[in-house]
């Protein structure tokens, strides 16, 4: 579990736990948003083309010309990145090449209503202004969101984030002598789970928000626990986890060993 930087751009799942999720930075958010006005403008050069060999050939008038730019523009420019939005979940090819997803302010999927705003004021911030207008609004919001997210609440998440090195935590050498006295009930396995992704995350968290969690998991976690250690909030967790996994690996061995001398086979762990 790991919480952002801004501390008011923090993600809360409904059971009011932070959600590591990062915003696409600047530059990555408007190289994407580049890659997809070029598909647009792309498209719509390639529909003129097309309009212009049925004039010539005498498949269409002037007067259904007249339409079809029309059509053409709002398709382009519309109606092509709106539903790529909605089938894709957020995913267009911009985002795509810069590892982003357009998601809802509280991290969940984007949504029919948030894709048309988002498409209908794009019209005006990114394809009139070639951009110009989404730049100036998402160089001045921490998110890097244009006037579509602001209005639509939606922002453009990281989805490729590197992966975690899962490393088995060990007894700090100052909670050896607690160790030798100390009591760890069985705890509710999400609230075991909590603490165990915290640790693995906590080296990527800022030193505040890393400690305010600590805090709030060891409080969670003192009516297992006895005695509480005079030591920082996250060493002691670190010590709960550690003899809590001794504790269940004894009982696993323990188990097996009465499993071999019952029926006289061997179990491996």
């Amino acid at each position: 579990m790991s919480v952002p930087i801004d501390t008011a751009d923090e993600v809360l799942s409904g059971e009011a736990v932070v959600l590591d999720v990062q915003p696409i930075g600047f530059l990555l958010r408007a190289a994407g948003a580049a890659i997809d006005m070029l598909v647009g403008y792309l498209v719509l050069v390639l529909w003129m083309f097309l309009r212009q060999w049925m004039l010539n050939l005498g498949i269409i008038g002037d007067a259904v010309d007249r339409i079809a730019n029309v059509v053409s523009i709002v398709f382009c420019f519309l109606v092509l990145p709106v539903t790529v939005e909605i089938i894709t979940k957020g995913r267009s090819l911009g985002k795509l090449a810069v590892g982003g997803r357009i998601v809802r302010i509280d991290g969940g999927a984007i949504g029919f209503r948030h894709a048309f705003i988002r498409g209908l004021l794009g019209v005006l911030e990114v394809y009139m202004t070639f951009g110009g207008l989404a730049i100036l609004v998402g160089a001045f919001n921490a998110r890097s969101q244009r006037l579509g997210d602001l209005v639509a609440g939606t922002y453009s998440q990281r989805v490729r984030t590197p992966r975690l090195m899962i490393s088995e935590p060990v007894l700090p050498p100052a909670l050896h002598g607690w160790a030798q006295i100390a009591d760890v009930a069985r705890m509710p396995d999400r609230l075991a789970r909590r603490i165990s992704q915290f640790l693995q995350t906590a080296p990527n968290m800022v030193p505040a928000a890393r400690s305010r969690v600590a805090q709030n998991l060891l409080a969670e976690a003192a009516p297992f626990v006895s005695p509480i250690p005079a030591a920082p909030p996250e060493m002691v967790l670190v010590g709960v986890t550690v003899l809590r996994r001794e504790r269940e690996r004894r009982a696993l061995e323990f188990a097996n060993a009465r499993t071999e001398k019952l029926t006289g086979r061997r179990v491996t762990l």
